[in-house]
C-alpha cells in the first residue's frame, strides 16, 4: 500500500521522489485525528490543517511500515521518521534490500535494538546515580547509543558510574545537559493544600499558573504545600476581612487542571463561571467532607465573622467544616460559583455555608479561569 500521490508528492523534498510503497494512508473509517488534535498541532507545530492531515498521513505510513519490517527483520537497530522517510537502522547489510523494498530508508550501525535495550536493563538494575548529577539515560536509535543525560559539571560522575555498571563503552555516550526533571502535578479544585500550618482546600485552577482560595487561608507570602505535602508555590493575592479571596501562584511542578474533584473518583470538569440565579443547587468540595450539595439562598450577604466582617458573600443550604475553606461552589453547567468562606453547622446535621464568589476574584486579581 502507498501513500496518495498527492500526499507523497507535498511531503518529498524539492528534487527528490517520494519513497515509493511507504506503508499506507489511513482508511477511510479510521480519521487520522480529531479537530482537536489538529488544532493543536497548528498552535504547537506551526503547521495548517492540510499540512497537519499530510503529517499525520505520514506518520500512519511510517507506523505501518515499521510494523512490517520488524516482523520479518533478525538485526534491526531500530527505526525513525526524517522528513518525509521512514529510516530503519540494520547491523545486516544484507537486510538493507529488504528495508528498500519496504519503501524505508535502511542505515547500517553496529549495535541492535536488543543490544541497546540489554545495556539500559543493566543501567536500570545498578545503584541509582544522585538525581542532581545524572538525569537519566535513554536509548538514541538515530546514533545507535545509550545516552547518559548529566547535569553541567557532572559528566566525570555519570562516566564512573558507566563504568561501574560494567556495560560496553562503546556502547554509551554520556552528554550534558540543562535538563532538570522534575514530578508534575494537577492543581484540582476542592484537593488539599497546606498554607504554612494549616490546611485549606483549592478553589479553581487559574491562568497565571495557580489557584483561587479564601483570603483567611493565608496572607501574602504564606508558602504552600500541595496535598502531597509538595512545595506548590505562594500566596500572590489575599483580602481578608473585607472580602475572603485569595490567589496562589504555583510553581512549574504544578498544571492548572479545569477539574474539581467528587472525592469519589471522578471530576467535575469547569466549563464557565456563569452566576447561578438565587434557587438553583449548588455543589461543594472540599478537603474535609469531600462533596456536598444544597440550594443557593441569598445574594450580597455580609457576615460579621470574629475576625471583621465580609461583604459579597452568596449564601446557600450547603454543608461545610473546617478545612473546607478555600473549595469549590459549582452549579449547573458546570460552572464555577466561588470559593468556601465559612458558614455554621457540619455535615452530620446540616448548616450555612457562605461563598466568596469567584468573577469579583479573577476580574480584580486579572486572572483566567482554567476551563475544559
Amino acid at each position: 500500500m502507498a501513500l496518495s500521490a498527492g500526499i507523497a508528492a507535498a511531503l518529498a523534498p524539492a528534487g527528490a521522489s517520494a519513497s515509493p510503497g511507504l506503508g499506507a494512508a489511513a482508511p477511510d473509517d479510521a480519521p487520522l485525528g480529531d479537530a482537536t488534535m489538529l488544532a493543536a498541532m497548528e498552535r504547537d507545530l506551526g503547521l495548517s490543517n492540510d499540512a497537519a492531515l499530510e503529517r499525520l498521513a505520514l506518520d500512519f505510513a511510517a507506523t505501518e511500515t515499521e510494523v512490517e519490517l520488524r516482523d520479518s527483520l533478525e538485526s534491526i537497530g531500530g527505526a525513525w521518521i526524517d522528513g518525509d522517510h521512514l529510516v530503519v537502522a540494520v547491523t545486516d547489510q544484507a537486510e538493507a534490500t529488504t528495508v528498500r523494498a519496504a519503501g524505508a530508508v535502511p542505515r547500517l550501525v553496529t549495535h541492535t535494538e536488543a543490544q541497546l535495550d540489554s545495556v539500559m536493563t543493566t543501567l536500570d538494575g545498578v545503584t541509582t546515580p544522585d538525581a542532581s548529577e545524572v538525569y537519566g539515560w535513554h536509548v538514541d536509535v538515530v546514533t545507535n547509543q545509550v545516552v547518559v543525560q548529566a547535569a553541567p559539571g557532572a559528566d566525570a560522575v555519570a562516566e564512573a558510574w558507566v563504568e561501574e555498571a560494567g556495560v560496553d563503552a562503546a556502547t554509551v555516550r554520556v552528554e550534558t545537559t540543562s535538563e532538570a526533571p522534575e514530578l508534575l502535578y494537577d492543581i484540582i479544585g476542592g484537593q488539599a493544600y497546606y498554607p504554612g500550618n494549616s490546611r485549606c482546600s483549592v478553589g479553581f485552577a487559574v491562568q497565571p499558573r495557580g489557584f483561587v482560595t479564601a483570603g483567611h487561608c493565608g496572607g501574602v507570602g504564606t508558602s504552600v504545600r500541595g496535598h502531597n505535602q509538595v512545595a506548590m508555590g505562594t500566596v500572590q493575592r489575599s483580602n481578608f476581612p473585607g472580602s475572603d479571596a485569595g490567589y496562589v501562584a504555583a510553581n512549574t511542578n504544578w498544571v492548572p487542571r479545569p477539574w474539581v474533584t467528587q472525592y469519589n473518583g471522578s471530576n467535575w470538569v469547569v466549563r464557565s463561571s456563569q452566576v447561578a440565579a438565587i434557587g438553583a443547587a449548588t455543589c461543594r468540595s472540599g478537603s474535609t467532607t469531600g462533596a456536598h450539595c444544597g440550594n443557593i439562598t441569598h445574594r450580597n450577604q455580609t457576615v460579621n465573622y470574629a475576625q471583621g466582617s465580609v461583604s459579597g458573600l452568596t449564601r446557600t443550604t450547603v454543608c461545610a467544616e473546617p478545612g473546607d475553606s478555600g473549595g469549590s461552589f459549582v452549579a449547573s453547567g458546570i460552572s464555577a460559583q466561588g470559593v468556601t468562606s465559612g458558614g455554621s453547622g457540619n455535615c452530620s446535621w446540616g448548616g450555612v455555608t457562605f461563598f466568596q464568589p469567584i468573577n469579583p476574584m479573577l476580574s480584580s486579581y486579572g486572572l483566567t479561569l482554567v476551563t475544559g
